[in-house]
């Protein structure tokens, strides 16, 4: 087969959420550029629908996305790894062998599943949770006759994967260094109903406590020791294992390139723009600062990677945008409870040098004689030295996403507790607590009253109003 070599306008390299969005939104911008698509996976998917196709509630295949996101857009879509790259020329090999030049590189290769430096993590029945390759493996194993599962790490993947097999029919260890489920997500004051729900539910969850080693036999694991000395074991030809232990960029390809990057990725500024000229990156594969306090931060969510993406689409386009920062609003499911969190948690506040005020808020979910009208709890964070509202959590009966977004707007708006405490809402019996209150306002205020109490002698004119 004869070498093929092409030159684009724009080359993106990589075809999940950052990638459709930039090709999306050149080609409305710009629909006479001309742009090719490198993508090695065979169907980009929804991520977030993975647990669910694995749990059974609708078939494997709804989770792909349709190819024609990006070819209905004029664009040119090769499904093929890039192998060999020279950013300074913007030359790129594919995995045949073609080469592609261009005018723009966009890269767009997204993070991979971070594997633990763990004694026996190579075993041949240990899983990750990200391509399409996975989510299949992961099948098989349910389909074929697995019984028990352990699931290393309890962030919002290893939750969600772990209801999946337990609603399988699977018994379900979960493990987590951390002394709470959701450490990124929740303080350990709003994980706690969580553990007994899951407890409940029939998974055997396991805190505080690391993998030491995994022990094989004929290359499959067939035991995991934890750091206390226990142990968990599995019968290596049936049972599993899934790491969820976070995410890591896929910047390998990149290396020796002269490219600006650190642990987290590649180094880009407002405008998605990279430290070589004609180069722009964007979502899980870089760097970037928090919203909040401008520091570096890890915001590896589809909901950053879109529109970052839209902004480069934009800037390439010939048109000024900035990036604003993470703010990293983020919802997961725990059994009957809907969470939300945004910002910094308490914990994280402090970590980075902000001495937090704290305010919870409770109301029943909808009006409380209504059927089954449950319960909303959250959590404010703000910053002692001016009062603006850095952080939120919510554990719902009911959606939670609605509420962590009016606390991201606060906080990208800057607002202050008061300015938040003023917030004008809705009410109706079967979508909210009753008029009385709300709350979020209930948290703010509890927050506010809080902190006079503690700080009579201190007035914040300019902050204590609504900004």
């Amino acid at each position: 087969m004869s070498i093929q070599q092409s030159h684009t306008e724009v080359l993106i390299i990589g075809g999940g959420p950052a990638g459709i969005s930039f090709c999306r939104k050149l080609k409305k911008l710009k629909p006479e550029k001309k742009i090719t698509a490198l993508r090695p996976e065979k169907r980009s998917m929804v991520y977030c629908a993975i647990p669910y196709a694995l749990e059974g509630l609708f078939d494997h295949h709804k989770t792909l996305k349709r190819d024609e996101l990006i070819t209905d857009t004029g664009a040119i879509l090769i499904q093929r790894s890039a192998k060999e790259i020279d950013l300074q020329a913007k030359r790129v090999v594919d995995e045949a062998g073609d080469v592609y030049t261009a005018d723009v590189i966009f890269i767009a290769t997204g993070a991979r599943n971070m594997i633990p430096p763990i004694e026996g993590v190579d075993a041949k029945n240990i899983h990750t949770v990200k391509t399409q390759d996975d989510m299949e493996r992961l099948l098989l194993a349910l389909d074929n006759g697995a019984r028990r599962a352990i699931v290393i790490g309890a962030g919002a993947i290893g939750i969600e994967q772990a209801q999946a097999y337990r609603a399988r029919g699977l018994e379900v260890f979960l493990v987590d260094m951390a002394s709470r489920v959701l450490p990124a997500m929740l303080d350990e004051d709003m994980a706690e109903p969580l553990h007994e729900t899951l407890r409940t539910n029939g998974i055997n969850l396991t805190l505080s406590s690391r993998v030491a080693r995994i022990e094989k036999k004929e290359g499959k694991a067939n035991r995991v020791v934890l750091s206390k000395g226990n142990h968990i074991d599995l019968d290596p030809e049936n049972d599993f294992i899934c790491l969820a232990v976070g995410m890591s960029p896929d910047v390998e390809l990149f290396k020796n390139q002269g490219l600006e990057m650190n642990k987290d990725g590649i180094i880009v500024d407002s405008r998605m723009r990279t430290n070589i000229p004609g180069v722009y990156a964007a979502g899980d594969c870089c760097s970037f600062f928090s919203g909040i306090d401008k520091k570096p931060i890890s915001g590896k969510l589809a909901t950053n990677a879109v529109p970052m993406a839209k902004i480069a689409a934009r800037v390439v386009a010939g048109k000024d945008d900035e990036y604003p920062g993470f703010f990293n609003g983020a919802a997961t499911c725990v059994y009957d409870y809907r969470i939300g969190s945004t910002g910094f948690t308490k914990e994280l506040a402090r970590q980075r040098g902000i001495e937090p005020v704290i305010g919870w808020g409770e109301t029943t979910a909808l009006f409380p004689m209504m059927p089954n009208s449950g319960k909303i709890r959250v959590k404010i964070v703000a910053d002692v030295k001016d009062l603006r509202v850095i952080g939120g959590q919510i554990v719902s009966s009911l959606p939670a996403t609605d509420k962590t977004d009016i606390i991201t707007l606060a906080i990208q708006r800057g607002l202050t507790l008061k300015g938040l405490s003023k917030l004008s809402y809705s009410a109706q019996p079967w979508q909210s607590f009753m008029p009385a209150q709300t709350s979020i306002v209930q948290a703010c205020e509890n927050a506010l009253d809080s902190f006079m109490e503690k700080n009579k002698e201190i007035v914040y004119p300019d902050v204590l109003e609504c900004v």
